[in-house]
């Protein structure tokens, strides 16, 4: 490798990063949003959702997967090479369903928290009474179990966005026009991740740094599945690896979007919301890929 292409790969490894890094913290945002805001457009957002949704579904299974099947094919021949990026595809699949179950239903990190329910917590406060405010709706259990449910939401989020910000730094190495699109598709779908957190640590503790700290943290997973990508796998990477790894970061990508976004999306809005935001997201997807691929 020449001195210039060193460059090349220095530049394109950062950008990858700091693509991650900004899909990351992202979460962050999001506990923010819900600390600050008195409202959040629920209709705009599960249109931001499914959009998201779309974008991640399309360049995965058209994109990503296709370009790892060539590789593979490259490599071991047609059959072969199909049969092993197929393989790989449901690999990755697999790997995120398995993370999702580790992950104990109750304390699911993709339930809605709606930042209204701060309005209720804070009127208490304005009457000194906030030791009654896991009487309201959304505040509905004892303050100890709404910040354990923090804290857990915190931590599940941060297992589920490990692989996402291995598939968002792989992507973008490939190629930084197709790691834009995903990282801003990872970082809509972050925002409502972070409110989760941050609205039941707001309510148990009434401290809004704690809540925001919470919710920073857990997207510092990201970034740290980008630095385990650069360390381990890149080092390790053939054309036959990084087929399979493309493969399997399409496979990831995928149940992502039908196991969180897309639910997540009717949650907030309506179903016929979510699939509108989820076809604008292919189509604006498929014409950049088709003017710019």
């Amino acid at each position: 490798m020449c001195e210039g292409d060193a460059v090349v790969l220095d530049n394109g490894v950062l950008i990858a990063f700091i693509l991650t890094l900004v899909a990351g913290l992202s979460t962050g945002l999001g506990g923010l949003i819900a600390l600050i805001a008195r409202h959040i457009n629920a209709r705009l957002l599960s249109i931001a959702l499914g959009f998201s949704g779309g974008v991640m579904v399309y360049v995965s299974l058209v994109d990503i997967f296709d370009y790892a099947k060539d590789l593979l094919i490259d490599n071991v021949g047609s059959r072969s090479g199909h049969f092993l990026a197929v393989a790989a595809l449901f690999l990755g699949m697999m790997v995120a369903a398995l993370i999702d179950k580790l992950v104990p239903e109750h304390e699911n990190p993709h339930s809605v928290q709606k930042v209204e329910h701060l309005e209720k917590v804070e009127q208490l406060e304005k009457a000194e009474q906030l030791e009654k405010a896991d009487e309201f709706q959304g505040c509905g259990v004892a303050s100890g179990k709404l910040l354990r449910m923090g804290v857990l939401s915190a931590l599940a989020i941060a297992v589920h966005n490990f692989p996402e910000g291995i598939a968002t730094f792989v992507a973008s190495l490939k190629d930084v026009s197709l790691g834009i699109p995903i990282a801003v598709a990872v970082a809509i779908h972050n925002i409502p991740e972070g409110v989760a957190v941050a609205v039941p640590v707001y309510c148990a503790t009434g401290e809004r740094k704690k809540a925001f700290f919470y919710s920073f943290l857990s997207g510092l997973a990201e970034p740290a599945g980008a630095l385990v990508g650069y360390l381990i796998l890149l080092p390790l990477i053939s054309d036959l690896v990084f087929g399979v790894i493309f493969a399997a970061v399409a496979g990831i990508m995928v149940f992502i979007s039908f196991d969180e976004l897309l639910p997540t999306a009717e949650e907030y809005g309506e179903h016929h919301l979510a699939i509108y935001g989820l076809l604008s997201g292919m189509a604006v997807m498929a014409i950049s890929l088709v003017l710019f691929g």
